[in-house]
């Protein structure tokens, strides 16, 4: 029975100019020096492919015969020999399955390393848009603190409040900026960690997000879909194939090998008597057939492929429950993200509710300040949580996106 996950899709708003975080993917997929290296590894193991398919060199040797070996028709003087030796039917084509399984494997790898390198992009990205709001927030409660100093301070001189009001506000400024310019310097590791995976300079700018927009989206997905088309086990289920072919490899090569020859025999004249065909070199025709009669190291071979398709299903079968694992975490994070995101909306609008009664209530009667300071700062504190919820719910459905290979 499937599961509806609903969620919380956020609709991010760029500048015309700037580059998304589609853009961001590109550019680390292009750049990255580990995905470059994943792909490097793949071709690289393409090449195995004609080099296991080919035929042995073929065997030129050459002998010369200082005592001459005397025949009816002359004295021998050199021998010329080539061989080339043919392994049993399907021999080749089992070794070159082997090979190309193995390539398609790592490129499957391939395929997973990129979209980790997206799900590290995606998690180093959020931070900065949550940082940039919170450096917005932080600038806007200070604004507002110092728009409360004026009026406490007005209160105050007119007779209508008190200096520990003054004080107060005094308190939760100096609070405010120092949070201010520590979040500033917060920007030079995340863009460091950030730039790094796209292989840039550490201090390069990005574009972040302007303004969101939220509905409600749902993701339809079960686990069971998860085995279906994942790289990571594709990449195992390719390994055990290939491990099948170089035990059908391993089987053939513990077969005889047959090898086609030609020997060439150059013959000198005879000078003491005349006899047919004086002096004529001979050309012999020459087949070869190899006897596999040590077997250990052929038994050893197709023992090793049977092993290693016996681990590779086993590998298999441990990544299948991992990712049926890492599926659960990650529905149950955006789900809470998803819940949290709810609630402090809430808590935002009647804090906000709240504190516009209070507000009014201390320009009447010049009381109770402090009760105005706290729900100020009760409200940044909502704010600011729902940006670290909205953060965390977007690095979770990046999460979600790997785990289910989504495209």
């Amino acid at each position: 029975m499937k599961k509806v996950v609903t969620i919380i899709f956020i609709l991010t708003s760029i500048l015309s100019n700037g580059q998304t975080l589609e853009d961001y993917f590109e550019i680390a997929a292009g750049n990255n020096p580990g995905l470059l290296s994943q792909y490097k590894d793949f071709e690289a193991a393409l090449q195995k492919v004609p080099q296991v398919k080919a035929l042995p060199d073929p065997n030129l040797s050459f002998g010369y015969f200082i005592s001459p070996v005397e025949t009816r028709v002359g004295p021998q003087k050199a021998r010329f020999s080539l061989t080339q030796m043919f392994p049993w039917f399907g021999t080749l084509k089992a070794q070159g399955d082997a090979a190309a399984l193995m390539a398609e494997a790592k490129y499957q790898s391939f395929l997973d390393a990129r979209n980790k390198l997206y799900y590290e992009v995606s998690a180093a990205y959020f931070p900065l848009y949550e940082l940039k709001e919170w450096v917005r927030i932080e600038e806007d409660n200070i604004a507002i603190l110092e728009s409360y100093k004026t009026v406490s301070n007005t209160k105050f001189k007119n007779g209508l409040g008190s200096l520990v009001d003054v004080l107060r506000v005094d308190v939760l400024l100096k609070e405010a900026r120092t949070n201010l310019g520590i979040l500033k310097h917060k920007e030079i590791p995340l863009l460091a960690s950030f730039n790094k995976l796209l292989d840039r300079k550490e201090d390069e700018q990005i574009n972040i997000p302007e303004t969101f927009g939220v509905n409600v989206l749902p993701i339809d997905y079960t686990k069971d879909s998860l085995v279906v088309d994942h790289p990571l086990l594709n990449s195992l289920e390719l390994k055990v194939k290939a491990a099948a072919a170089s035990e059908r490899a391993a089987l053939k090569q513990g077969l005889p090998k047959v090898g086609i020859g030609l020997d060439y025999v150059m013959v000198d004249e005879r000078t003491d008597m005349v006899v047919p065909d004086n002096g004529k070199d001979v050309l012999m025709p020459m087949l070869t057939l190899s006897l596999p009669l040590f077997r250990g190291k052929y038994r050893a071979a197709e023992k090793e492929a049977q092993l290693m398709q016996e681990s590779y299903s086993l590998q298999k079968k441990e990544v299948t429950n991992t990712l049926k694992t890492n599926y659960e975490m990650a529905v149950f994070d955006i789900r809470q993200q998803t819940d949290l995101i709810s609630l402090f909306d809430e808590q935002i609008m009647e804090s906000e509710q709240a504190l516009n009664l209070l507000f009014t209530a201390y320009g009447n009667s010049g009381k109770d300040f402090e009760e105005v300071l706290r729900m100020q700062q009760q409200l940044l504190k909502y704010t600011k949580l729902k940006i670290s919820a909205l953060t965390q719910y977007e690095i979770a459905l990046a999460k979600f996106n790997y785990i289910t290979a989504k495209k």
